[in-house]
């Protein structure tokens, strides 16, 4: 579904609020071999790059999820949570040891996380043979079986295919594509291309098709962007997150492309904006959050993780919030009906409808198992003494 709703929104500001002086405690006891409900304690495995070019995505993602777990009494569903964390690094040759081991070795109930699209595909085959829920909590390919396969944060089409309407709306003439060139590169990139020709938007790119830098290795984008000075672009759409995104606004600052405008998904998401610094005022970005939504339950995220953090909340520890946030209602609603077990969890899942969320309120797809969710256009302004993502205006509401 594609609807536009230009309905404003106020915004809210996170303050910090005083010290919390909860830890992530180490849990005793673990799941039987028979599942969850073995011992009243649910075993949580999370994937998520610990190191590598998505190391800022990844320790996001671990802290989102402890956030809840720390603000919650370290349980889901009213049992004991043990969290069992391992690094999926740079994308599948690591992340599938480290979910196999996670799966087989330690047998956790419920597995969540993974930064890469490419590692979301290369574990599937290892969920679907274990019959465990998977609840990504960042950007997920299309996958064909589904029924253990759900994400709290989108798919990976999405931001493009959001923000490509107000592109083709503001800019006045063609439009530079550039991305990496992986799984998840070709999939953001593809919803924005796709969406912009559907609207009748042009690309400068020569012979109409997407320029893509080689992943994980490129560090040097000056070339690229000496290419794109050759063009006729009025600006340029890209997809980079972690350390890649850092080199690429600092460098698109200082190049001769410098004052074109600069649409993005993720660039400059994170603790990348402090990193960043002025290189990154006036970046437009398309995301499903926004730190300044004025919500109740994003008042009180916002509140909780300013508290141990020095940094706004992000959609990755967002999403990784509201994943543990599902399994909490999904583990309760389970033990209502009786046994605990991780296909009790998953079919709980898919009865659970709206969840309040920090980003709004949604719910999952009954075809992709993702979130029906608004999309918001951001820009980097001063917030006070610092530069945030601010919200500008509600692009789209996007999920089938």
């Amino acid at each position: 579904m594609f609807f536009d709703i230009p309905r404003p929104r106020r915004r809210f500001r996170p303050v910090g609020a005083a010290a919390l002086a909860l830890g992530l405690a180490a849990v005793t006891g673990c799941s039987s071999d028979s599942g969850a409900g073995g011992d009243d304690t649910v075993k949580i495995g999370l994937v998520a790059s610990l190191s590598g070019t998505y190391e800022p995505v990844g320790t996001e993602l671990r802290a989102g999820f402890e956030l809840y777990l720390d603000t919650h009494d370290n349980k889901l569903g009213g049992r004991k949570a043990e969290l069992v964390v391992a690094d999926e690094g740079d994308g599948p040759p690591t992340a599938l040891p480290a979910a196999t081991k996670l799966v087989k070795k330690d047998k956790v109930d419920v597995l969540t996380g993974l930064v890469s699209g490419g590692s979301v595909n290369a574990v599937l085959p290892l969920v679907e043979q274990a019959k465990i829920p998977f609840l990504g909590s960042n950007a997920r390919p299309p996958v064909k079986d589904i029924e253990y396969v759900w994400t709290t944060s989108f798919l990976s089409d999405e931001p493009g295919k959001a923000i490509a309407p107000y592109v083709k709306e503001k800019v006045d003439g063609p439009v530079y594509a550039i991305g990496p060139d992986y799984q998840g590169g070709y999939d953001e990139l593809r919803g924005f291309t796709e969406e912009f020709k559907r609207v009748k938007g042009k690309l400068a790119n020569p012979g109409g098709k997407t320029t893509w830098t080689p992943f994980p290795k490129t560090t040097n984008f000056m070339p690229y962007f000496a290419e794109i000075a050759k063009t006729d672009a009025k600006a340029v759409y890209c997809f980079y997150a972690g350390k890649a995104a850092i080199d690429f606004a600092k460098q698109y600052a200082q190049s001769d492309i410098a004052d074109l405008p600069l649409y993005t998904a993720f660039v400059t998401e994170g603790s990348v904006l402090q990193a960043q610094g002025d290189a990154a005022k006036g970046i437009y970005s398309v995301l499903n959050y926004a730190a300044d939504l004025d919500n109740e339950a994003n008042r009180t995220f916002a509140a909780d993780w300013t508290a141990e953090h020095d940094t706004q909340p992000t959609t990755y520890a967002m999403a990784s919030y509201d994943a543990a946030a599902v399994l909490d209602k999904a583990i309760a609603d389970a033990a209502k009906k009786g046994d605990v077990t991780p296909q009790t969890i998953n079919k709980a899942i898919d009865g659970l409808g709206q969840i309040d969320s920090p980003r709004g309120a949604w719910e999952f797809s009954d075809k992709a198992h993702a979130p029906v969710q608004t999309w918001y256009l951001r820009q980097v302004r001063p917030d006070g003494s610092q530069l945030a993502n601010v919200m500008v205006q509600d692009l789209a509401t996007l999920g089938s």
